[in-house]
Parts: structure tokens; C-alpha cells; sequence
């Protein structure tokens, strides 16, 4: 069990099929290289996709809440923002936000794999 707690940003968004998935994924994974890969504590973006081609999820992993809002605090949010704009216009399909306030995220507890069944399970 990993005992990295970490800060998260989730991003989430709602799309209307695998197409829109691929295409929004592509274009997220680009904005985060050019826009927040290279500031301190940035540790990764996974990219989660709902096998019913309904949904995608990116999972940004942050050292820290402090490097977090080292980012917000000094990365260009306006350029940002509006890149984000333009990648979404460019997808053929639609894909619209799903969150609500500010989707940060500390991890409290994680349950790991076990190396046998619990007694009482049998």
C-alpha cells in the first residue's frame, strides 16, 4: 500500500462518446505538458476514460497542496484558460465540465490488496 497521500486536482467531464473521450484526452494531455508539467511538485496527470463513452476524468498529482498553489498563484491561468477554450472548440464532438467549486483533493485512506481471504469471509 502506497503511503503517498499527495494533493489531487480532478477534472471531470461529461462527453457524448469514445471519439470524444480519445480527442479530449489527446488535447488535456498536451495542455498539461505545455502548461503544468514543469512547475515544482507536479508529479503526473492520469487520464481515466468510462468504458461507456460517457465520461473522462483527469487526475492531477500534486506533491503537495503548498505546490498546488504555488501553481495557481504564479502559472499564466488567464494563457491557460484560454487554451483550454480553444482545445475544447476544436473537438468534434461535445465535452462539457462537471465540476462544481474548486475540485481538489487529499487522500485519506486507502485500502490495499490482501495476501489471503479474511476468516470469517468463508
Amino acid at each position: 500500500m502506497s503511503t503517498d497521500t499527495g494533493f489531487y486536482s480532478i477534472i471531470d467531464y461529461t462527453v457524448d462518446g469514445p471519439r470524444t473521450q480519445t480527442e479530449l484526452v489527446d488535447a488535456f494531455a498536451e495542455l498539461q505538458t505545455r502548461w503544468v508539467s514543469f512547475y515544482p511538485g507536479y508529479r503526473s496527470a492520469r487520464f481515466h476514460v468510462s468504458t461507456d463513452g460517457s465520461r473522462v476524468y483527469n487526475i492531477v498529482h500534486w506533491a503537495s497542496e503548498a505546490d498546488y498553489r504555488n501553481f495557481v498563484e504564479t502559472s499564466d491561468t488567464e494563457g491557460r484558460m484560454s487554451a483550454i477554450g480553444a482545445a475544447l472548440k476544436a473537438i468534434a464532438g461535445k465535452a462539457e465540465p462537471r465540476m462544481s467549486g474548486i475540485p481538489t483533493y487529499t487522500v485519506v485512506r486507502e485500502v490495499g490488496p490482501r495476501t489471503q481471504e479474511p476468516e470469517d469471509a468463508a
